[in-house]
């Protein structure tokens, strides 16, 4: 007996309006910076108005800042991914500080620190270097008075202690990719921070992602693809993209008991206004 084929579903039968945001996109890796622009026309055709991009590093912001310039419906989220620290040269933290006070005297196109935090599931990079720099670059993001969007992987227990050590409790902060469960949501939840749910909430062993749902205040949840990783279903192990945010969001309403288009919007209107962009 022959295997099922799988049917790749067009984002743009849901038929969703254009008022939704895919809070955490890298479009800038490959293979979706091949083809940027069409990227882009499938996310608005989808319903996608608004797109935090992923920015890591100052090469990085450099070679891709001119091509996002004009456009205005994509923001930027600028900051050192933990599991780059061994990579990174001397006085990194202190060049995106200077990009990012540069981009608010001018720009405004950078509209959060991020993602920055732990992750141990990566072995190669010290803890305790990821921990000196995650206080570093949580120190610049208030010192540049903008959000936090954390990326924490098997480091949960840790990630808290600092924020808290750190005065953030209350901070406006936005815990990417949340794939934890009750307990950890309402850890997140009680500090007064935001959560974002990716595309990884439709897998068939994410149950304890799809309960927490039930937990989440609705005015602080969002979602996103973090792209091009973590398709939902019905892409999964196809690359991802802002366009499949539609199935994330569709997921987490028939958990929730209801219309994905009202939940759509709700998510989209909760983004723009944590990052602050129209």
């Amino acid at each position: 007996m022959g295997h099922k084929k799988k049917v790749y579903i067009d984002p743009k039968t849901l038929n969703l309006p254009l008022v939704g945001c895919d809070s955490h996109a890298h479009i800038v890796t490959a293979p979706l910076w091949e083809e940027r622009d069409a990227v882009l026309e499938r996310a608005k055709e989808a319903g996608v108005k608004t797109i935090g991009e992923v920015i890591l590093g100052h090469t990085q912001y450099v070679e891709c800042k001119e091509y996002f310039n004009d456009k205005e419906h994509v923001f930027f989220i600028y900051g050192v991914h933990p599991t780059d620290l061994l990579e990174i040269q001397e006085g990194e933290v202190e060049r995106v500080l200077e990009d990012i006070l540069q981009d608010k005297k001018e720009k405004q196109k950078i509209r959060a620190v991020g993602e920055i935090g732990l992750d141990y599931y990566w072995k190669e990079v010290p803890q305790d270097l990821q921990q000196d720099y995650f206080r570093k670059l949580l120190a610049a993001a208030k010192k540049c008075g903008l959000p936090v969007v954390i990326h924490s992987r098997d480091a949960f227990d840790d990630t808290v202690k600092i924020l808290l050590e750190e005065g953030f409790h209350n901070y406006p902060l936005l815990w990417h990719c949340f794939d934890r469960d009750s307990e950890c949501a309402k850890t997140v939840l009680s500090h007064g921070w935001h959560i974002s749910i990716p595309g990884s909430v439709t897998y068939k062993a994410n149950a304890h992602v799809r309960e927490a749902l039930h937990l989440m205040d609705r005015e602080r949840l969002l979602v996103e693809t973090d792209c091009p990783y973590l398709s939902p279903e019905p892409w999964r192990g196809k690359p991802n993209e802002p366009a499949f945010t539609v199935f994330t969001a569709e997921c987490a309403a028939k958990e929730l008991g209801v219309e994905t288009a009202e939940l759509w919007e709700k998510c989209g209107n909760n983004a723009r206004r944590f990052f602050g962009v129209d």
